[in-house]
């Protein structure tokens, strides 16, 4: 029986409308918006986890979700009874 190749999932960019998400199979890791095309003012917003913020070209964008899931974005609960 042959086994199975054990490939590590590479996280992706996909394009969507006024928006690029970053996928890792079916979980969204990250979000780059543009703004209503009649209205965007030249700023991206990106949004990873618990973390946000705007960037003023869109690889910029792009490198702080990168950076904010690669360092787990999510935060810790402090307080959580067990």
């Amino acid at each position: 029986m042959p086994k199975r190749s054990t490939k590590a999932k590479r996280a992706f960019w996909e394009r969507g409308y006024l928006s690029h998400g970053y996928w890792l199979g079916k979980e969204r890791l990250g979000l780059v918006q543009l703004g209503a095309k009649g209205d965007w003012d030249g700023v991206y917003r990106w949004r990873a986890g618990n973390h946000s913020g705007e960037a003023a070209t869109l690889e910029e964008a792009k490198r702080a979700v990168e950076q904010a899931a690669l360092t787990g974005a999510s935060q810790l609960r402090l307080f959580d009874k067990n």
